[in-house]
């Protein structure tokens, strides 16, 4: 099951509120919450839940072992363990595929690489349960003596498929001692329809420019061999525009879905596009994951050591890798870090005193290129990408299709280029500071939530394009 989804929305969603705001212990809430958690889960893929479950089961009895045993052999033997079981789920269910096929590759072999099917969310709730498993090694938090509370942590269904990645010191305390006020209800929906409205109305949208501008992996990306110089520009700025959109707005529905039932997810994105760096544009995109590498990975000892530049490169090897089984997802996450340590060598101060206008140019077009190594998956049509952005493509510096593609979305394009900075937001605090204005502000607001609600059910009532991205992770 997906959030961008009228069963989702007028039924699953509906009934799951019922339930939790007619139970008044705290203790049945989070029962409802694992229940339809695992419904919600199951939906697409009953099998699969197994996984999460034996998943949860196990790293629920390492957490306790190793809060026993802190700091003793016990504890880092527990440690040792449930760092090879849960890496080795995601490498047999996401990697050992792609292993094979490299390994047969290169030896000139014939092995059979294994058909599983990836379990949905099962990097973003990997990663969660890691989190939770070291931080509890570390001291930092004490270890869950509930199963069932444990599993809603792990499981709890705004963030389950498609992140941002909760650390369990985030919500430990409110798992135990929460409420939900008017206010926490009120901008909790707001934020959910907001991130809906993203998803389908902008998002679907720019993701069908994306495919007419390029194809996709079904067709073999077969826009590649007629698509013009400028044409290849304005489709990868239209994939990160999509990308964003798509993202952010799960991310969106995810902190609002929390927020109702009276959790504080952290922010996932920050407007990234305003950044006038690629450190900077990391800083402020998918914000969970990139933290997550900074402190569980960036200082791990290589060799025994820390060393500055092999934690940079392990980290943006597995940031790469962990967007999916392909060579391209590698080359990206590198491709990163190789700007990454540019600046770090050109210094802060420096970067600083860039001209904010070339800073800002610097940092679209890296990122517009970085949007085509992430969305060209095979080699061949990545090098055809390559050429056709460098103008070696063969097909004109510009064509007819380059003003058809403006003239009939100028002005999504507009409202997606506006929507990806603070400016609304810039708005609504300048509003917020009067009392009329307040009114006023919030008025617009409700009537703004009312159209972009009906909307994006008509556009899920009409449109079959409704891609789902994290399938993948």
């Amino acid at each position: 099951m997906v959030f961008a989804d009228l069963f989702f929305m007028y039924f699953f969603l509906p009934l799951c509120l019922i339930c939790y705001f007619i139970t008044k212990k705290l203790k049945y809430r989070n029962i409802v919450l694992v229940v339809f958690s695992l419904v919600f889960y199951a939906w697409g893929e009953p099998k699969l839940i197994l996984i999460l479950l034996l998943s949860t089961f196990f790293n629920w009895i390492f957490g306790l072992i190793i809060g026993k045993n802190n700091e003793s052999s016990a504890a880092k033997i527990t440690l040792a363990i449930s760092l090879i079981f849960n890496i080795g789920m995601l490498g047999v269910f996401k990697y050992s595929g792609f292993i094979v096929e490299n390994i047969n590759s290169l030896l000139g072999l014939n092995l059979t690489a294994p058909n599983l099917t990836l379990p949905i969310g099962i990097s973003f709730y990997t990663f969660q349960i890691l989190s939770y498993v070291i931080d509890v090694y570390w001291g930092k938090v004490s270890s869950q003596k509930s199963y069932h509370k444990f599993l809603m942590y792990v499981s709890l269904f705004p963030q389950l498929v498609a992140g941002p990645i909760v650390r369990y010191s985030d919500i430990a305390a409110e798992i135990d001692n929460r409420r939900t006020k008017l206010s926490d209800l009120s901008d909790g929906l707001s934020r959910v329809i907001l991130g809906i409205a993203k998803k389908v109305i902008v998002a679907n949208s720019l993701n069908t420019i994306v495919l007419n501008s390029f194809g996709d992996m079904s067709d073999g990306f077969k826009g590649l061999d007629s698509v013009s110089t400028v044409g290849t520009w304005l489709g990868i700025v239209v994939i990160g525009l999509w990308y964003y959109f798509d993202f952010s707005g799960y991310s969106d529905i995810a902190i609002g879905l929390g927020r109702i039932f009276g959790f504080h997810f952290n922010e996932n994105f920050n407007y990234p596009y305003i950044s006038k760096s690629i450190t900077e544009f990391w800083q402020r995109w998918h914000i969970s994951l990139g933290s997550f590498f900074r402190d569980y990975l960036l200082y791990v000892p290589i060799f025994g050591k820390r060393r500055k530049y092999g934690g940079l490169f392990l980290v943006w090897f597995c940031t790469g890798l962990w967007h999916g089984a392909s060579w391209n997802f590698i080359l990206w996450g590198l491709y990163y870090g190789l700007f990454i340590v540019l600046e770090m060598k050109i210094g802060k101060k420096k970067m600083k005193k860039m001209n904010p206008v070339l800073a800002h140019i610097y940092m679209i077009v890296v990122v517009a290129i970085g949007y085509g190594i992430f969305y060209f998956e095979d080699i061949a049509s990545l090098g055809q990408f390559f050429k056709c952005v460098a103008g070696f493509g063969g097909n004109g510096f510009v064509n007819s299709s380059v003003g058809t593609i403006l003239k009939n979305n100028v002005f999504l394009l507009l409202a997606a280029a506006l929507l990806s900075t603070p400016i609304v937001k810039k708005i609504r605090e300048l509003g917020s500071r009067s009392t009329g204005a307040c009114v006023t502000v919030n008025t617009l607001g409700i009537v703004l939530n009312a159209a972009m609600l009906m909307v994006s059910t008509l556009f899920l009532m009409n449109n079959t394009n409704n891609p789902f991205l994290y399938f993948r992770f």
